[in-house]
């Protein structure tokens, strides 16, 4: 089976898995930390390259004050129940997004766990937190005018230049949405140009290792021409 270098997770449905259950939209939340783990796992498992999950968008914010309380404690919970076992899996994590929003004590967490598993070799685990697609290509665009009008670099941009401006430089190969929503909500709309889509309608805390590899059996099924033929 063809493998993905370059994976990312649009992880859909927490809040509609919680109230299905009848528990508080935080359950959900909960539960799909815990995917995370076990789906990164597979990830390794599997050798993908990067895996990129989207955990917190730019337009999250307008989400009621107690929900968005949990969401800023929740890299707390889950680095300091998985550290251990992603050390010991060689996983490394990063970030793409803009930290400074956060409470100091969730930037705290989060930078915590990248510089303990900078060293790490196997997966990359990139957290999209405050994460928009269309603020990324606004930043790259003024970093870039920024040294053009310092004369830091010539007025020469490529589009391979433009893509290490961005908080992801790589090429998405495949794109994943649970939760059964049709639409890319303003994530990665660079990266994922030539990317495979695929929308499953399974919500996120019920996406384990069975359906992230039948997603990349479908992915290894396609032909990718690239406007070839």
């Amino acid at each position: 089976m063809q493998v993905p270098e370059t994976v990312a997770i649009i992880m859909d449905g927490n809040g509609r898995w919680a109230k299905k259950q009848g528990l508080p939209r935080t359950a959900g939340h909960k539960k799909g930390a815990d995917q995370i783990r076990t789906i990164a796992l597979e990830a390794n498992r599997l050798h993908i390259k990067k895996l990129i999950l989207y955990a917190f968008s730019t337009e999250n914010w307008k989400r009621p004050e107690d929900e968005i309380s949990y969401l800023c404690k929740l890299p707390g919970i889950f680095f300091s129940k998985f550290i251990k076992e992603l050390m010991e899996n060689n996983i490394r994590v990063t970030f793409a997004g803009e930290l400074e929003r956060f409470p100091k004590e969730t930037q705290k967490v989060i930078r915590k766990a990248v510089n303990q598993t900078e060293r790490n070799t196997g997966l990359e685990l990139c957290i999209a937190i405050n994460y928009g697609s269309r603020r990324e290509i606004v930043l790259a665009i003024r970093e870039y005018t920024r040294q053009v009008l310092e004369q830091e670099r010539a007025n020469d941009l490529s589009e391979e230049d433009f893509s290490s401006y961005l908080f992801v430089p790589e090429n998405v190969d495949l794109l994943i949405r649970t939760s059964g929503e049709e639409r890319i909500s303003n994530f990665l709309l660079w990266q994922i140009a030539y990317a495979e889509l695929i929308f499953t309608p399974v919500a996120w805390p019920d996406f384990d290792e069975a359906k992230l590899d039948e997603c990349l059996r479908l992915y290894s099924e396609r032909d990718r021409r690239f406007g070839g033929v």
